[in-house]
């Protein structure tokens, strides 16, 4: 089969399509013929560092979707042809494939109304997005969020769940992308270039704070954001734990999440993966009646995927990028 090459950590730049042979699904795994696949920063992300799990070349890339072409030992409910859409396992080879494997428990299957290309926008994204918001935050209608990084792909699939379940948004994102992400549903927008997002917040919020944080920018955000909270709040965050601080006391409690959605493979908790299909599941639904876009902004092919990763480490990408492969 034909997929794109890591040769070796840090190398990730200079990937190139190339034959390697194809996989084969064990007990419980499903072979799918990958027709699309979606780009996110965790690819250049660990294809930099590399893993101790990975044997090369290593194929990156964990959002896919496809038809069935293959089912292992044990696989009932699956047959050739299916479209399903699947987050895939980071330790094993991934998805920058014509070929990929999947765990069948983590697969949702996809109607005929919702294309590949839309579909491989959602897993990485939309699932930890799903997963902070409803499994961590369990956040409740007619409360308050600030969500950083709207215009991105976690905080734009952040912000439209958030709207459907009724809350109040309040997103960070730079001055160009503000139409983008109020008509994703963001009630309003602060420019983390030029304003102080906690004053903003605090003023959008009669100086109480909002009742929940997702952050998806670092450590130091995290810690900052802490101070935009409300009484009783809570901070979901992916990308660095906010430090203990002065703005944590008896007299303003607040709780904390760790989201780390592809550690679930790692966990050897066959529920929790069983997880991934639930949420997938009801995002695919939330796509084909229209609740919820796809955020898909970029289409390229698998040759292009690692100037389209590039163009991810800058930090500047509005939505999705998702590369299709024929």
């Amino acid at each position: 089969m034909k997929a794109l090459l890591l040769k070796d950590k840090g190398q990730w730049r200079e990937m190139q399509v190339e034959e390697i042979e194809k996989p084969v699904p064990a007990e419980g795994e499903i072979l799918v013929r990958v027709k699309a696949v979606g780009l996110n920063p965790v690819d250049y992300k660990t294809g930099q560092n590399g893993s101790p799990a990975w044997t090369y070349p290593h194929i990156l890339g964990l959002d896919a979707a496809g038809e069935v072409e293959e089912t292992g030992a044990g696989v009932t409910g699956f047959d050739k042809g299916d479209r399903v859409v699947f987050l895939a396992d980071m330790t094993k080879k991934g998805a920058f494939a014509e070929y990929a494997i999947a765990k069948a428990r983590t697969v949702s299957k996809l109607p005929e109304g919702v294309s590949f290309t839309d579909a491989a926008a959602l897993p990485v994204a939309a699932y930890t997005a799903y997963q902070a918001l409803f499994y961590k935050l369990h956040i409740q209608k007619n409360k308050t969020i600030l969500i950083h990084a709207g215009a991105g792909g976690v905080g734009g699939f952040a912000i439209q769940l958030a709207k459907y379940a009724g809350l109040t948004v309040i997103t960070t994102a730079s001055e160009e992308n503000h139409d983008h992400v109020k008509q994703l549903g963001a009630d309003f927008a602060i420019d983390y270039n030029k304003e102080d997002f906690v004053q903003k917040t605090k003023e959008y919020t009669d100086d109480l704070g909002v009742n929940y944080v997702l952050d998806t920018v670092g450590r130091e955000n995290a810690t900052k954001s802490l101070e935009a909270l409300a009484y009783n709040g809570q901070i979901a965050f992916i990308a660095g734990q906010p430090e203990m601080n002065e703005s944590i006391s008896f007299a303003h409690p607040i709780s904390f999440h760790h989201v780390a959605l592809g550690s679930v493979y790692q966990s050897e908790n066959h529920d929790e993966e069983a997880t991934l299909k639930s949420i997938g599941d009801h995002l695919v639904e939330l796509l084909a009646k229209g609740e919820i876009k796809s955020l898909v902004e970029q289409v390229i092919s698998l040759e292009e995927v690692p100037k389209g990763l590039e163009e991810l480490e800058t930090r500047k990408v509005k939505g999705k990028i998702v590369a299709e492969i024929n």
